[in-house]
């Protein structure tokens, strides 16, 4: 009866919560028709929000360790799920998703599919079990699981290990979306918009830890609910006049397959792939000439800015002449990684149009199979991926039984649900938009969302638009649109009112700070029980553990603030990084922890050291980013999908080693016997 008691005061608590936050909505749209200044509904969004959430993470605050690790292990079933889609909902799946959608076509799907299919894998396989263990981490279950009577230092650590990897790769990329929401809608610089977003997101963690966070992450759901709900059913309405985009949604896709079929056959289209064609063949023509050509290639830069000042020429063109030379690169190796990156972009840009709705693209059968193959390998690894994450799982712990985690896991995936069958239909209506206002219109009338967007990082352009073939009108070969900004940008495109660009701009914030909430704590837990209170010092107080806590989680999301800075790539391939770390170094031990007696301690050591090993090699060998290339493939397998040999590996390496080794002691087997009874 008290739970029941308390569930429904939080109902009406977030009914009000709503209601107020829609009247807010009201408020500004009001206040804009009034003439309020673009600037300052950006400052009020952002700083309503925030003061919101730092109201939360004060009400909430707790010294108490089962609190601030699991928040009492009280929270309803329902508000569990809300608060973990909120946690799942991130960066990446706010702003990136709808945006790789927009890029690959139907090859996006391969996120929704394996995201969501991934929560299959943790309702069967992982979140139940891990209630029933009724802990604080995940390192403390696997180093039970696996570590006998007395646990076992070696399996703690590289649980340890494992979860700091995995959620700091993910952190990073929070962070680095914070970033570009906030320098979007104040208009400071990007690296200053991370630290001001990082204040944000340590006010509830550092407060009031697990229990802040849930009671913050149920709120920002509801916000990322309505931000992205607006300005899609106007799409919809705008496009096909149904206000259901999820209906609608074929319709659209009609539309833009008609489009497609108009400008593949478009003559300035063609003319413009030529100059690609063209320009990838003259890089083509200097690299078999290197290190010749990159010399001559160096003094006729250095010419051309001496030529222009001894005729006097405009300081415009003297000062693009003088950059063009700044990065011209330092010698002929650097040229050669940057010809065969510009050659390997101009290609790109000269294939034929795609359509948006054909599977697994390509010139011929063989390359239509590498394509497949490796939508088949993304699903895998994020399904893996996703019934591995440290930050996800320890979310079960938070219930109050083990019916109430199954029952979690039903609604985390029904709210994930509401957002993720809307995602393919912002994608294909903002596609339309862009492939029927943009394409086809003159430079001289471009929208003004487009300057915005180009001048915003302008050594990294987000919008690039050239007029390639000089006819004064937008070729779609000529339009360069980052995927991050797609869903940012959907209510100028749109043509919404700004304050629909603000309330976007609070959802994504929404997004990534609840999911980054949920990282930075999971570092800071596993580093302050799993190593302090559990190896340096086991009388710790309760009170000196969560402090401990606390400063670890500051440190960390310090760093993380600086790296996100650094702009190490962008937010989808970094999250897809997580997701193969965690599922190589994680599943294995965590799938066959439960229904295989016979894996025992050896063999959990070497299924996540051989796992991490691989997942890595296979990363630095393909990531350019980390020195690698396309020639590093194995069987053509994109590096975003590296856990695709990581977790073979891994359960290989435990299976052959468990069976090498002696099994599970009594008391192991007992816990095993004790998760496996059933409820």
């Amino acid at each position: 009866m008290a739970s029941n008691a308390f569930s429904a005061r939080l109902k009406r608590y977030y009914a009000w919560f709503a209601l107020g936050f829609v009247l807010f909505l009201i408020t500004l749209a009001l206040l804009e028709k009034e003439g309020m200044p673009r600037l300052w509904i950006g400052y009020l969004f952002l700083f309503a929000t925030i003061v919101m959430y730092a109201g939360i993470g004060v009400m909430s605050r707790t010294s108490d360790v089962t609190e601030y690790y699991v928040a009492g292990r009280r929270v309803p079933a329902m508000f569990n799920g809300m608060a973990t889609a909120a946690d799942w909902m991130s960066a990446a799946s706010f702003l990136s998703l709808a945006g790789g959608l927009y890029l690959q076509g139907f090859d996006g799907l391969a996120y929704i599919m394996g995201w969501t299919g991934g929560f299959v894998l943790v309702a069967l396989l992982v979140a139940p079990y891990l209630r029933k263990f009724g802990q604080y981490t995940i390192p403390d279950y696997l180093a039970a699981r696996y570590g006998g009577r007395y646990g076992n230092d070696m399996v703690r650590t590289l649980a340890v290990m494992a979860t700091v990897i995995v959620s700091f790769t993910y952190v990073v990329a929070q962070i680095y979306g914070v970033g570009l929401i906030t320098s979007r809608f104040t208009g400071v610089d990007f690296s200053v918009g991370i630290f001001l977003g990082l204040a944000s997101i340590l006010v509830c963690s550092f407060l009031g830890g697990m229990r802040a966070i849930t009671w913050t992450q149920v709120a920002q759901y509801l916000i990322m609910l309505i931000a992205y709900m607006i300005p899609v059913v106007w799409m919809s309405v705008k496009h096909t006049s149904v206000p259901v985009p999820q209906i609608s949604y074929g319709t659209a896709l009609s539309t833009l397959g008609e489009r497609e079929k108009v400008l593949s056959a478009d003559p300035g289209e063609k003319q413009v792939r030529d100059v690609f064609v063209q320009r990838a063949a003259d890089l083509d023509v200097r690299l078999r000439a290197l290190p010749g050509s990159w010399e001559d290639g160096r003094v006729d830069a250095q010419r051309r800015v001496e030529q222009l000042k001894r005729e006097n020429a405009s300081l415009i063109d003297i000062k693009t002449a003088a950059r063009a030379l700044a990065a011209y690169p330092k010698d002929a190796s650097e040229a050669q990684r940057k010809w065969t990156e510009a050659r390997t972009n101009y290609l790109a840009r000269a294939a034929p149009l795609v359509p948006h709705a054909k599977p697994f693209p390509g010139t011929d059968a063989a390359a239509s199979d590498i394509k497949r193959n490796n939508f088949l390998a993304l699903v895998l690894c994020l399904m893996m991926g996703t019934a591995a994450l440290p930050h996800v799982l320890v979310r079960y712990y938070t219930t109050p039984s083990v019916i109430e985690t199954r029952k979690s896991v039903f609604w985390t995936l029904f709210f994930i649900m509401l957002l993720y069958i809307t995602i393919p239909a912002l994608a294909v209506l903002v596609k339309v938009d862009i492939y029927t206002s943009l394409v086809g219109s003159e430079y001289s009338h471009l929208p003004g969302w487009v300057s915005y967007w180009t001048n915003l990082d302008k050594a990294n352009p987000l919008v690039s638009i050239v007029d390639i073939n000089h006819d004064g009108i937008v070729q779609l070969a000529e339009i360069v649109l980052d995927g991050d900004i797609v869903v940012l940008a959907t209510p100028e495109i749109a043509g919404l009112p700004y304050v629909i660009s603000g309330l976007i701009a609070a959802g994504g914030l929404a997004a990534a700070l609840s999911t980054a909430d949920g990282l930075l704590l999971t570092i800071s837990s596993a580093l302050s029980h799993d190593v302090y209170f559990k190896k340096i010092d086991p009388t710790a107080s309760p009170q000196k553990r969560v402090t401990i806590s606390k400063l670890l989680l500051l440190v960390v999301a310090l760093i993380a603030a600086y790296v996100a800075s650094l702009k190490p790539g962008n937010i989808l391939s970094m999250v897809g990084a997580a997701f193969s770390l965690a599922a190589s170094m994680l599943f294995p031990a965590l799938a066959l922890g439960v229904f295989w007696k016979r894996a025992n301690q050896p063999g959990a050591i070497a299924g996540m050291l051989v796992g991490l090993v691989v997942c890595v090699i296979y990363m630095l060998r393909t990531y350019p980013a980390l020195g690698g290339s396309i020639a590093g493939q194995w069987f053509h397998i994109a590096p975003i999908s590296a856990g695709i040999f990581g977790v073979p590996a891994g359960f290989l390496a435990l299976v052959i080693v468990s069976l090498m080794t002696p099994p599970p002691d009594q008391h192991t087997l007992a816990l095993i016997d004790r998760l496996r009874r059933p409820d």
